[in-house]
């Protein structure tokens, strides 16, 4: 037996790590999700305000959006339901609520997928170029492919995302690495929860309400001085 096949559940662990990896050369570095024009606003100026800003989002949006699509784009891909794929795919670019937003979506996925296919995952090559196409599903295809039981790959998700936004923060704010960090013990622990809510909810209750967060993504696309592409 190969015991280097995803089906060895240390391996799957490794290739958990990798696709939550901040060496992934997707370029997700460059996006801070609106929080760059929250500090020019006034909105977020120190840890306190970064905690409600970033924490919001996870508790109100990502445990509404992002967990419960994660799950029904693993289970698509798991059953090799292309059309599910694309349709759950779709639905997140659709609630993604500015250009900015959208045009990540789909930079993130066609870098995700150029890199999974040279990492042998041949079917990711296939959404370069699609219109539903998104980091989501992306990630989604990695972490079934990799045998990677959902909530686990749930949680993994949304550590990646806030580790990326503790880090947008730094730069931003900015806050001091040892604040990060305080940052980043507080939130994560809510993440086990975020994800148990994420995957109770039901088909036509999956969508989130973020008006800040759509106000400043819009105010980002003018904005002056800009480090990030978001």
């Amino acid at each position: 037996m190969d015991t280097r096949t995803p089906t060895d559940g240390a391996l799957a662990d490794l290739r958990l790590r990798q696709l939550t990896s901040a060496t992934l050369p997707v370029g997700a570095f460059a996006y801070s999700q609106g929080l760059e024009t929250a500090v020019e606003l006034g909105w977020v100026g120190d840890l306190p305000q970064a905690a409600a800003w970033i924490g919001g989002q996870l508790q109100h949006s990502l445990a509404r959006v992002e967990v419960p699509l994660l799950a029904r784009l693993m289970a698509a891909f798991s059953a090799e339901d292309r059309d599910a794929a694309m349709h759950w795919s779709g639905l997140l670019l659709a609630m993604r609520d500015t250009a900015e937003l959208r045009a990540q979506e789909r930079a993130l996925a066609s870098a995700w997928a150029v890199l999974l296919g040279d990492l042998d995952l041949d079917d990711a090559r296939t959404w370069v170029d699609l219109p539903q196409r998104t980091a989501l599903a992306l990630f989604a295809l990695a972490a079934t492919r990799f045998r990677i039981a959902p909530p686990t790959a749930a949680q993994a998700c949304l550590w990646a995302w806030l580790e990326a936004q503790v880090s947008a923060a730094v730069r931003a704010v900015p806050l001091g690495h040892t604040a990060a960090q305080r940052l980043l013990y507080e939130l994560a622990q809510d993440i086990p929860a975020v994800v148990a809510s994420g995957l109770a909810v039901a088909d036509a209750d999956i969508g989130a309400a973020a008006p800040a967060l759509a106000i400043a993504s819009c105010r980002h696309e003018t904005q002056y001085s800009r480090l990030f592409r978001s």
